[in-house]
């Protein structure tokens, strides 16, 4: 293996640790209501599309990864769910009680908070659990070594920000704006191009690593087809620039700082994913589609708690960026106006705004 494929030099964006008040283990309900919502689509991937049988036929381990799984405890639930799934496979296809031991590798950077992760690994569990810490653009375990993987709310996280959006003499120099929504094509077109990047570093790194016929099952946010980039919710992230603009006219925040700063992240469309993955050749699409979770979600997601998920999820990159004392300024003024951003968010609501899909290696 080089040393290029085993290390993948990437910026690191981890959510808030800890179990506090701004903790990602405290605020990450809606991520949490994804996984739930396509249960029943990946037990019925894995009861029709997974021959257990074949893969294990020279060893009695299943090896399962959760790429991007953060602190928990969404990840504990996750896995659960796909061990419970993997078994049931196993007893249908008339194992009896050769039932596998199953090993769960937790995945995440290294400056994840691994240590709430593993603080709180449920009692009881049957599975052997381990930690790797690396970026999931590039290798991180052995030749044929992984059976299923499994990654939610983590791949639309760009491995870094599109250069061209720091050049003031590229057309892509996104000034006043933090995210490419509401900004030019050629912001836009540069997001899309390191997603491109990215995204094949990724196929390319499991193609190495998942069995000839093992599964991997990804959920991230996303855009339909036939919406344009434009459409997408970016009036949310939108208010937050304009909330560091109104920093910037009362001197507390550079604008400087302000231009240089863009959001790492980006939501594909089901037409994107489906073209790199044949480009990729190596996995074939079992399932694809957009998914609602919000639509069968047990409690209103209202503008206080969006909030608070979205400090639990960005404050890391925004205190890497701004230091840790603008950051709690800017999210307390945007709580302050939590009347305005709830009407922005029921005008950002898209129906079908998670991608989820299904690759079986060939």
């Amino acid at each position: 293996m080089s040393n290029k494929e085993a290390v993948a030099m990437t910026e690191s964006y981890p959510m808030n640790g800890g179990d506090g008040t701004y903790s990602y283990t405290s605020n990450s309900t809606y991520q949490r209501e994804s996984s739930l919502y396509a249960k029943e689509m990946i037990d019925e991937a894995i009861a029709k599309k997974l021959d257990i049988k074949s893969l294990i036929s020279n060893s009695n381990t299943l090896c399962i990864a959760d790429l991007g799984c953060s602190v928990g405890p969404n990840t504990f639930i996750a896995m659960q769910n796909v061990l419970e799934a993997l078994e049931k496979k196993c007893l249908s296809q008339g194992n009896g009680s050769k039932v596998p031991e199953f090993q769960v590798f937790f995945n995440d950077h290294a400056s994840n908070d691994f240590n709430t992760l593993f603080a709180s690994l449920p009692h009881g569990r049957q599975y052997f659990a381990a930690g790797v810490p690396g970026s999931f653009y590039g290798r991180l375990f052995p030749e044929s070594s992984l059976h299923f993987v499994y990654s939610s709310t983590a791949l639309h996280w760009l491995s870094k920000v599109p250069e061209e959006l720091l050049d003031k003499n590229s057309q892509a120099w996104n000034k006043g704006r933090i995210f490419y929504p509401s900004a030019s094509e050629e912001v836009a077109n540069a997001y899309a191009a390191q997603f491109t990047k990215d995204m094949k570093n990724f196929l390319n790194a499991r193609a190495k690593e998942i069995v000839a016929g093992g599964m991997m099952v990804v959920l991230m946010p996303g855009l339909s087809d036939d919406i344009h980039y434009s459409q997408r919710s970016g009036l949310l992230i939108d208010f937050i620039g304009s909330t560091l603009m109104d920093m910037v006219n009362e001197g507390l925040v550079r604008e400087a700082q302000v231009d240089s700063f863009n959001i790492p992240a980006y939501c594909p469309s089901p037409k994107e994913i489906s073209r790199l993955v044949e480009e990729n050749g190596c996995f074939s699409i079992e399932r694809m589609q957009m998914m609602d979770p919000r639509s069968k979600m047990h409690s209103p997601f209202d503008a206080h708690t969006f909030i608070m998920h979205l400090r639990a999820v960005m404050e890391g990159v925004f205190t890497k960026h701004f230091g840790s004392e603008i950051v709690g300024e800017t999210f307390e003024r945007i709580s302050k106006k939590s009347a305005e951003f709830s009407c922005l968010l029921d005008k950002s609501y898209n129906e079908r705004n998670q991608v989820y899909f299904v690759l079986k290696h060939k």
